[in-house]
């Protein structure tokens, strides 16, 4: 016996860990109640995709926005793929950074600000503000990483606009 038979395992029998998760996509214990998992392989038309994730953003799931990010990148065009990877990159930054991960979670929000630069704002989002609003958490939760560690960020207020504007919606 190798310890894999153990494991959970999905429909076609690839190894799939069926605890049940949290908001940021944390493990849960086995019977407690979690958040329902985005469906994988979903394709979507880009507006739909945008929906999608601001609606989880906005609902404190970043994770599960970075998810529907990764559906978009593996099903849409290979030109689009470096814009799709770096949005689902700084959905997993915001996710780190809400976990209380704040280096890990500045390192992503910085490749995923890099990794969407200098490309046109396609399908209405505003890249340049999307790479401020990352590059401005990420020296924020990191400020003062020498003296103290920050704390966790709240993925709702800090949830940034996919389209026409980039920062988090301030009333």
């Amino acid at each position: 016996m190798d310890g894999t038979e153990d494991r959970d395992r999905d429909t076609e029998g690839r190894a799939r860990n069926a605890r049940p998760r949290d908001g940021l996509g944390r493990p849960l214990p086995y019977g407690a109640a979690g958040v329902a998992r985005q469906p994988e392989g979903v394709e979507r038309a880009p507006a739909e995709t945008l929906a999608e994730a601001q609606r989880l953003l906005d609902a404190g799931m970043p994770f599960h926005a970075h998810e529907v990010f990764e559906d978009a990148w593996k099903s849409g065009p290979e030109e689009e793929r470096d814009l799709w990877q770096g949005l689902a990159q700084l959905a997993v930054g915001l996710t780190h950074a809400a976990r209380g991960n704040n280096g890990g979670g500045a390192r992503l929000l910085r490749r995923g600000a890099d990794r969407i630069a200098g490309r046109p704002d396609p399908y209405g989002i505003d890249v340049r503000a999307l790479r401020r609003w990352a590059e401005e958490l990420a020296e924020r939760v990191t400020a003062d990483a020498g003296r103290r560690p920050a704390p966790p960020v709240d993925p709702v207020a800090e949830a940034p606009r996919l389209t026409g504007g980039g920062g988090p919606v301030t009333d």
